[in-house]
């Protein structure tokens, strides 16, 4: 009986400097993302790797694109910085 590998881990970086704390990845994986008082966002930096797909759709769902994420499988959406 074959089973499933297990999923791969991953890493995770948020740019504080570039977040602007809309929370669209809090939304997304709130297991992985949170608010600390109002406007200060936590996160799991290595995140359990089954959280892999929403932790993709927080990074695309952020606004300004402030979530990389090593070895995505989902490509993040092109933004207006880098269309000309």
């Amino acid at each position: 009986m074959p089973t499933d590998p297990p999923p791969e881990e991953f890493r995770l970086v948020v740019d504080l400097n570039r977040c602007q704390s809309y929370g669209q990845c809090v939304y997304a994986a709130p297991t992985v993302f949170r608010f600390h008082g109002e406007e200060a966002l936590e996160y799991d930096y290595a995140p359990d790797p089954r959280t892999r797909r929403e932790v993709e759709r927080a990074a695309a769902a952020c606004p300004v694109q402030a979530i990389l994420l090593s070895g995505a499988t989902e490509p993040a959406p092109l933004t207006s910085e880098g269309a000309q």
